[in-house]
This record gives structure tokens, C-alpha cells and sequence, in this order.
């Protein structure tokens, strides 16, 4: 397993999603919620992993950040929280706006703050954020299935933390310097193939795991805003916010043509989403098993190794 070159050409994104998702449940480090396909997965030692962030420059300066509402980045919203920081969260599935803003009551204990931090807190203590609030986000933390040491991510395939990204540029909230975060087990970080990437794919800065902070020094660009062509009316009737972002940059004079205007472009998405849905039945996992990252973990297993990952892990001490 060690010294191969990543996932292989053919592999598609569907394909290291199952790999990991399978290898979390298989190797016994997923957490609730389960079964973790279909998800941003939670893993053991997500906490640990979210401490870290209290270390980066870029938390500390940060007056305002948005952490999306995924279960293993709960510890970074505490952070946030804890850190007196305006915490904002993405609604779900961006059907009733952008963000809502997370504001604990008056004098809120730790306890209270540890329950705004998870779903049932977002649900509680959220107050919506409208698009003309004039938004400034300062961090970005986004939850990955797989992400590789060059910054390049794969989400759970349903294009949301994407979508996310380029709104708030369109809305002028992030800039190209906006540092973006995730936060994974160590066994989600591998090689990634560049074929893979799209011009709509966010790209990360940061990687926390529970025993690593990688700077990835991305050279690739983040998304430029949202890419109309790629849009659909399905998309467009889904997330109603979508409408309000086209009617104003179409009065800025952007093109803003939809996907199903385009009919190469709409049959040429339908093929690849065909594509997709076909590659992962037929994709063996081994064929990203050669990633030096997942490699090297596995091969630990192997090795019977894995006591003295879990000391790493279980010696990261979390003070909150």
C-alpha cells in the first residue's frame, strides 16, 4: 500500500467518498451520527482537532466566522463562542437565506455556550442574517470527507459548501485572502488527483487533525463567485436566495445564464452526473489506497501500530 501515487486517473469523487466513509466505520473511528455515508463524517478525536484552531493567527484575528453546521466541527463553534466571536452559520440547505447568526443569551454559562454550539443550539439561538447586512467574514471552516495536503477538498457531493463560498463572495463578504479551514482525521487526508477538481470546487488553507495543523500554502484559486452556467432552475428553486443574488448581479450587467439556457452545457451535466453515480459501484477502493497519507495510516493499522496513534490523539489536550 505504501509508494503508490494516489488515487488513479479513473477514480472519481464518488469512489474516494466511499473509501472513507467505509474505512471511518470499518476501522471503528467513526461517531454519531451513524451510519457517516452520505455525511460530513464525525470520527474520534474531532474535538481534539477543533482545539486546535484556538492556535492559528488567523482565529485570533478573526472577528467574524462561519462554521458549518456539520456535528465534528461542534468544537470550533464553541471556540468561537467561547472567543466572544460573531459566529455565523449557514441555514440548512440554504433554503430560508444565507446565514443565521448564533447569539447566546445574556450571561450565558459555559453549559448554555457548549449547547449553542451544537444542532439543537443552532436551531434555538439563531437569528437569520439578511443579504443586505453587509457581511464580513473573516474565517471560513468548512467539514470535508477526504482533502489532500495541497488544499484540494471533497465534500459529500452535494455541493453546498461550494455554493456557500461563492455567494458570500458575490455578496462581498470573503476575499480571495479569506483563510478557509477544515478539519478531518488524519486517515481523510490523501492524495487527491487534480482531474478530479473543478473551477467551482473551494479549496482550504488550513488542515486540522487530531495531531496536525498543515498549512497547505494552496496555489490554487477559490471559486470567483457563483458560476451561473452551472446553475440550474432546480438549483434556482431550492435555494431561494439564489434569485436575489442573480437579480443583482444581472443589474451590474454579469451574465448570469442558467444551465438549462445553456442546452450543451445542461446535457453535458446530466452525462457527468450520470458518470458519477456510476463510477463509485465500480471504483475498488484500492485504487486510492496508494495515497501516501492514507497509505501510511493503514499501514499502521497493519502494523499494529495503532496504540501509539491513539496516545497522540488522546494526549491532545483541549482547555477550554
Amino acid at each position: 500500500m505504501q509508494g503508490g501515487a494516489g488515487p488513479r486517473a479513473g477514480t472519481s469523487k464518488g469512489g474516494v467518498r466511499e473509501l472513507v466513509w467505509g474505512y471511518l466505520e470499518s476501522s471503528g473511528l467513526a461517531e454519531r451520527p451513524r451510519p457517516v455515508h452520505g455525511r460530513i463524517p464525525n470520527f474520534k478525536g474531532s474535538h481534539q482537532a477543533c482545539c486546535s484552531i484556538k492556535e492559528l493567527d488567523a482565529f485570533s484575528r478573526a472577528s467574524v466566522i462561519k462554521v458549518d453546521p456539520d456535528k465534528p466541527l461542534e468544537g470550533v463553534r464553541l471556540a468561537a463562542l467561547q472567543a466572544r466571536k460573531t459566529l455565523l452559520v449557514p441555514t440548512p440547505r440554504l433554503r430560508s437565506g444565507l446565514f443565521n447568526q448564533i447569539v447566546p443569551p445574556s450571561g450565558a454559562t459555559k453549559e448554555i455556550l457548549r449547547i449553542c454550539a451544537t444542532s439543537q443550539g443552532i436551531k434555538e439561538y439563531s437569528v437569520p442574517v439578511g443579504l443586505d447586512g453587509k457581511v464580513r467574514v473573516d474565517l471560513v471552516v468548512v467539514g470535508s470527507v477526504a482533502v489532500s495536503e495541497k488544499g484540494w477538498r471533497i465534500g459529500k457531493g452535494e455541493g453546498y459548501a461550494d455554493m456557500e463560498y461563492a455567494m458570500m463572495v458575490s455578496m462581498g463578504a470573503v476575499k480571495e485572502e479569506t483563510p478557509v479551514v477544515t478539519i478531518v482525521h488524519d486517515c481523510q487526508v490523501l492524495d487527491i488527483a487534480e482531474e478530479l477538481l473543478d473551477d467551482h470546487d473551494l479549496t482550504v488553507d488550513y488542515i486540522l487533525t487530531p495531531t496536525r495543523t498543515i498549512k497547505t500554502n494552496c496555489k490554487r484559486p477559490k471559486p470567483q463567485g457563483i458560476i451561473w452556467h452551472k446553475v440550474s432552475y432546480e438549483m434556482l428553486a431550492k435555494i431561494p436566495i439564489l434569485k436575489s443574488l442573480r437579480y443583482k448581479e444581472k443589474q451590474t450587467g454579469k451574465d448570469v445564464t442558467l444551465q438549462d439556457e445553456h442546452p450543451d452545457l445542461a446535457n453535458a451535466s446530466k452525462s457527468a452526473a450520470l458518470n458519477e453515480k456510476a463510477m463509485p459501484g465500480n471504483t475498488r477502493p484500492q485504487a486510492a489506497m496508494g495515497s501516501a497519507q492514507m497509505g501510511q495510516q493503514l499501514t499502521k493499522i497493519l502494523l499494529g501500530e495503532t496504540e501509539d496513534f491513539e496516545e497522540k490523539v488522546n494526549g491532545a489536550v483541549c482547555i477550554s
